[in-house]
């Protein structure tokens, strides 16, 4: 079994860079958004397919993106609105 890794050091994976993807987020040194992660494995992709297409990708990747996603809508508010 793969061992848990640390919060911080899953988000040091993903990087922000105005000048890449106009600043969306993205595996560093990569321009591989985690939009495009996260809509493929969405959509039912695995890690195995992924990688056929982007062999640089690791797992922890993949678990990064999940967490930024998570962290993204943590504080997330909700209000109800009248019908």
């Amino acid at each position: 079994m793969h061992p848990i890794p640390d919060n911080n050091i899953l988000l040091e994976r993903i990087t922000v860079n105005p000048a890449i993807m106009l600043g969306k987020p993205t595996i560093r040194g990569t321009r591989l958004t985690i939009e495009h992660l996260l809509k493929a494995m969405a959509g039912g992709l695995n890690f195995e397919e992924l990688q056929e297409d982007y062999p640089f990708l690791e797992p922890d990747d993949l678990l990064a993106c999940l967490l930024y996603a998570a962290k993204l809508v943590e504080n997330e508010k909700v209000y109800a609105v009248a019908s």
